[in-house]
């Protein structure tokens, strides 16, 4: 006779409630700044509310849905987003959409990925005005198989930037 698993019970419904009740987190802050909270969390389904996903609203926001002026989460929403899917100012993430993204698609005014899409885009493979990469398409070019003199002088007034910085400087 096989031994009795412990995470099984006959009443199965109350014991799955349970789990999802102690994996949901929702938290925020009692400080309000431009209508929104401080900060919120609101991580995993909850039942009372009929929610399948956290969804964080505030100035820092952090759920498995996030908007706010910092958000963190799988869909992040917000001036700075960082997620799966991060939509934002600044985007950092998978799919990231802003303008300046950076992920592994990204498509923004300045997209930096492994595939670029934007006005400036680096990437593996990169589509844009002034476009960098493996396989680079667009109106400027540097890539394996051209270097347009156009892009070359844009791309090389970035490295500048390199003698500001002194992290950059030792490499």
């Amino acid at each position: 006779m096989p031994a009795p698993d412990p995470l099984r019970s006959k009443n199965t419904g109350d014991n799955l409630a349970m789990a999802v009740a102690l994996r949901s987190v929702r938290r925020r802050s009692d400080y309000v700044y431009l209508g929104m909270p401080l900060w919120c969390i609101a991580v995993g389904p909850d039942l009372a509310r009929g929610e399948t996903r956290g969804h964080a609203k505030g100035v820092l926001a952090l759920g498995d849905m996030a908007t706010g002026i910092v958000a963190i989460g799988g869909l992040a929403r917000g001036v700075f987003a960082i997620g799966g899917l991060a939509i934002g100012v600044v985007a950092v993430g998978g799919f990231a959409l802003g303008g300046l993204a950076l992920g592994g698609l990204a498509i923004g005014i300045a997209a930096f990925g492994g595939g670029a899409i934007g006005w400036v885009a680096i990437g593996g493979a990169a589509a844009g005005v002034y476009a960098a990469g493996g396989a680079a398409w667009g109106t400027y070019v540097v890539s394996a198989q051209e270097r347009s003199p156009e892009a070359v002088a844009f791309f090389t007034q970035w490295d500048a930037l390199r003698a500001l910085s002194p992290m950059l400087r030792s490499r």
